[in-house]
């Protein structure tokens, strides 16, 4: 948290510039985002973006402690209801993502990601093993080594200002 603190939230534009440009989503996938909390970088202008390409939106309502996340259908001008951990959430309808937008604490040259320990997203993204894991983040959240654990779910590729680091085959 402490390596994101002196980061422009607004370097999502340079985020949403490379997403758009190298990341080559489906047509038409169902994007599960995330709406950025405060610290985080700002992926709202990359969330309408995709929407107006045709992609089909759908951010994460938080729900009990053990549960895996529940994406529901999101497009620009809905309302946001307050959720647990101060998220935000929309009405709409159940969706299962194709494409995950994934927030981060940290994030390693392995595509492991610290998360911010309920393990919300780790649930989600197992229940999902086809899915496409996008990590979103400052470039200044990489550090050496993430912790892992056999549950933990590696990233595909994280975009940062800098631009998108695969990893893997």
């Amino acid at each position: 948290m402490a390596a994101r603190a002196g980061c422009d939230p607004a370097a999502g534009t340079a985020l949403t510039a490379h997403v758009l440009r190298d990341a080559a989503l489906p047509p038409g996938a169902v994007i599960g985002g995330f709406w950025p909390l405060p610290g985080e970088i700002d992926i709202r202008l990359l969330l309408y973006a995709l929407y107006l390409r045709g992609h089909v939106m759908a951010l994460p309502e938080t729900p009990r402690r053990g549960e895996a996340l529940i994406f529901r259908a999101w497009q620009p001008g809905d309302a946001l209801l307050p959720g647990r951990f101060n998220t935000h959430h929309p009405a709409g309808a159940v969706l299962r993502p194709e494409v995950f937008l994934v927030p981060l604490l940290a994030f390693d040259a392995d595509g492991q990601r610290l998360g911010y320990g309920g393990g919300y997203y780790d649930r989600s993204l197992n229940a999902a093993p086809a899915a496409w894991r996008l990590g979103c983040a400052f470039a200044a959240q990489e550090i050496t080594a993430v912790p892992a654990e056999p549950h933990d779910v590696k990233l595909h590729a994280v975009a940062t200002e800098l631009g998108i680091r695969r990893f893997g085959p």
